[in-house]
Formats: C-alpha cells, sequence, structure tokens
C-alpha cells in the first residue's frame, strides 16, 4: 500500500455520528444490497429524525429490523423504497413505512438513475489493498451505477469480507468517508429439505444436461435442485445469485464451466449469499466472476449462453401458464427481480429452457397452488409465453409449443391429486378450456 492511498484513507476515516451529520433534508440514500448492507450506520440512522425531513431510503434485500423503517413515528421523516422485500421490510409494509418499487432486476436500477439520481450511498466494503482498492465483494447487483452517481459515497470498510473477483473493484480515491468495522458477514444457512424438495430437484434434474448452464434462484427448492446436480458433469453458471449450493457443486466438480460459450470456466454472477463456507469458496477464487446487474441479466446476455437453462420458483401458477412469484393477491411478498431476465434470456438461447418449480399446495395442503386463474390483484411476474416447463412434487408440465387445452391438462396432471377434479370442473366452467 502506497503511502499516499494510506494517507488517504486515514483522512476519510471518520465516526458513525460524523456521517450522519452529512444527512440533510431532502437527501435521496441508496444503501448497499443484502450481505452489503451497511448495518452499523444504518441502526443509526433513526437518531437524525428531529433534525431532518423527507430523506429517502432505498433500502432492497434488507437483513436487519433498522428502526428508521419499523417504527411507525419515522414515516413522516423517512420514506423507505425497495426493488425486492424481506421479512422484515413485508412487516414494515403493514405500516405504511415502505412502499414497493416495481422493476426487472436487469435495468430496474438504470430507469431509476433516468428519473432521479441518489445524492447519497452507504454500503460496505472489504479492506483496502496494497493498490489503494477496495471490493464491493458480494454484490455489484446496483452499488457500482449509484457509486458513480452518488454526490457523496460512505462505505462501512468490513475486514471479514472476503476478495471476490470481477467489477467488484473501487479505488479509495472515490469514496468520500469511511467508518471501520469489524462484524460478522450476514449469512444465510443451508436450506433443510423435505421429501417434496428432494422429488421436485430430481424432476428438474431430468430436463438439464451435462454441460448446461445454470441459474438457480433462492429457497429450498433451488438448494435440492442443486443437490440433484451432482450426478452431472461440466456444468456452467450465469446466475444473479451465487449460493452456497453452488458452491458445493463446484466444489465437488460438478460446475467446471468448460463448455460454456460466453465467459468460459467463470462462475458469473451479480451478488452471493450463503454461509461461511460459500464465503471460503469465493474468497479469492479466479473461477468467479461477480459483474454488474444490468449486465448479468440482460436478457440478451443471458440469451448468449447456449444451453441456458433458467430455474426459479413460484407462489402461484394458473391454468394457462401465467406465473405469480412476487404476490399473494394484492399483497406483496417479494419482488419480480430477475425471473422474467433469466426465463427469457433462456427461451432465447439455443437449446435454453425455462423452468419453474413450486409445491403443488400451499397452507399445509388446504390450497392448490395451481389455481383456474390467479388470485385477484396477484402480479403476473413471468409471461405465460416464456415458460417451457412447470414442476410440482407430482410430475413435469410441458408448455413450450402446447395450446391452452394441452397446458391446462399438463398442469392439472402435476397438482395435487386432491384438487383435480376441482380444477378440471372450472376449467371448463370457466371456459378455459
Amino acid at each position: 500500500m502506497t503511502n499516499r492511498n494510506y494517507e488517504e484513507y486515514r483522512r476519510k476515516l471518520t465516526s458513525i455520528e460524523d456521517v450522519l451529520k452529512l444527512i440533510k433534508s431532502g437527501d435521496e440514500i441508496v444503501a448497499g444490497f443484502c450481505a452489503l448492507e451497511p448495518i452499523a450506520i444504518l441502526s443509526q440512522l433513526h437518531n437524525i429524525k428531529d433534525r431532518v425531513e423527507n430523506v429517502t431510503v432505498w433500502y432492497t434485500l434488507g437483513l436487519t429490523n433498522h428502526k428508521f423503517y419499523s417504527d411507525p413515528e419515522m414515516k413522516d421523516t423517512f420514506t423507505t423504497k425497495s426493488w425486492f422485500y424481506s421479512d422484515p421490510i413485508r412487516e414494515a409494509h403493514k405500516l405504511g413505512t415502505v412502499s414497493y418499487q416495481p422493476s426487472h432486476l436487469h435495468n430496474g436500477m438504470t430507469r431509476k438513475l433516468e428519473v432521479k439520481a441518489p445524492n447519497v450511498f452507504i454500503g460496505t466494503v472489504s479492506a483496502m489493498d496494497k493498490h489503494g482498492y477496495v471490493r464491493v465483494p458480494l454484490s455489484v447487483l446496483y452499488e457500482k451505477e449509484f457509486i458513480e452517481k452518488a454526490d457523496t459515497v460512505i462505505m462501512e470498510v468490513n475486514p471479514n469480507l472476503p476478495q471476490v473477483h470481477g467489477d467488484t473493484h473501487i479505488h479509495i480515491s472515490e469514496i468520500d468517508y469511511i467508518v471501520e468495522v469489524d462484524r460478522p458477514v450476514p449469512q444465510l444457512p443451508k436450506s433443510t429439505l423435505s421429501e417434496h424438495d428432494r422429488t421436485i430437484g430430481e424432476y428438474v434434474s431430468t430436463l438439464v444436461n451435462d454441460g448446461d448452464t445454470i441459474q438457480l434462484g433462492i429457497g429450498r427448492i433451488p438448494d435440492a435442485v442443486a443437490q440433484a446436480f451432482m450426478n452431472k458433469s461440466d456444468l456452467g453458471v450465469h446466475t444473479e445469485m451465487i449460493t452456497s449450493s453452488m458452491a458445493d457443486l463446484a466444489k465437488a466438480g460438478v460446475i467446471t464451466g468448460k463448455r460454456k460459450n460466453l465467459h468460459q470456466r467463470k462462475m458469473v454472477g451479480t451478488f452471493a449469499f450463503g454461509d461461511k463456507e460459500l464465503y471460503e469458496f469465493l474468497d479469492n477464487n479466479p473461477s468467479v466472476a461477480l459483474m454488474r446487474g444490468p449486465y448479468v441479466n440482460s436478457p440478451f446476455v443471458i440469451a448468449q449462453n447456449d444451453n441456458m437453462v433458467s430455474i426459479n420458483t413460484a407462489i402461484q401458477v394458473d391454468l394457462t401458464g401465467q406465473i405469480c412469484s412476487e404476490s399473494i393477491g394484492t399483497m406483496q411478498y417479494s419482488g419480480t427481480g430477475g425471473q422474467s431476465d433469466t426465463a427469457i434470456g433462456a427461451i432465447h438461447s439455443k437449446n435454453g429452457r425455462s423452468i419453474i418449480a413450486l409445491y403443488s399446495t400451499a397452507k399445509n395442503g388446504t390450497i392448490s397452488t395451481i389455481q383456474p386463474y390467479l388470485t385477484p390483484g396477484a402480479t403476473v411476474t413471468l409471461h405465460r409465453n416464456n415458460i417451457d416447463y412447470v414442476v410440482t412434487e407430482f410430475g413435469i408440465a410441458p408448455m413450450k409449443g402446447r395450446t391452452i387445452r394441452e397446458r391446462v391438462n399438463n398442469l392439472i396432471g402435476i397438482s395435487h391429486p386432491n384438487f383435480r377434479n376441482e380444477l378440471k370442473e372450472n376449467a371448463i366452467k370457466l371456459g378455459i378450456v
């Protein structure tokens, strides 16, 4: 580390209290994503309530129940906006302190910048290296775009973060203020899988070939799918999220990327979130490349991967193949994320496939997730024209090249047996077939 870089680092080092003094009325703040959430600063943000007003905070997939949005008394001071809900954000929505921003992952941030750029970015970075660079090592989903546009860039420096390759580096000269922290990196434990999870995983596995490039979502079903891939060979990865299960596949020699025609031998993602073993796998691993969300999730880029397979989950599917993955009726549950991006990219890939996998029922088997039509108010996350297969624990329903009548029959065939007669009757009664 040169003396110049070290001196600049020390000059920018400050306290949380002094950082909070920088926030003024009318500011628009973007916070780092997921595992790069600036927890120390955000946990104190509510302390400026009495001296500011009309402060907007963009806080997405938040991991912590911060007072600035979870306390109803903050509603007149802070407006919190989110591209993707997590448990604490979902609860705050009920209080009226949070609002959802509809968007696709690949262009939601750039479209937001076209409307209004934030003037403050607050994130978390790894320790500075000898060349004067820190890294945003677990997410470049939107961080680099907002860092480049913000008037003020504030970073928590956490030495416990891994050093991850890709478009993750930021020179100390691009940061205005630094707060040093020393905390464990947020983790996502591996899922405990049920027999239904494993059955769904095995069905999905039959749709994936050796040498394919995969994208997996988050949760028990994607984890089960990954485990079912342990007998595959030479899989590639082009995904929005690099997961612990993907690291397990790579360590087992299943993921090599050597048959990829785009970024060969590289596991390409835009963020990573998982357990300690994932972070150890990512650390200084030259086979991993985190790249910006607008690039990784662009359907035009995804489609350049031959044999691209998009595998995602859903909340509900209607008998024509419309997919709702983000709301329960009118209630926003998560977000659009990259599901549509990866599905559209996959169906335009040479030999690509778009797969949705879900349980056949919800609420302890009392509700069928396959319905004649989506619950009124439900969001269509994935258009029915962009799906090739729907999978449940009862089998695989082909959608590609099928008429509505064929789709109805196929979907009823993988629904829970308790609901099949009712679905058939409703399909006729409603004129779907």
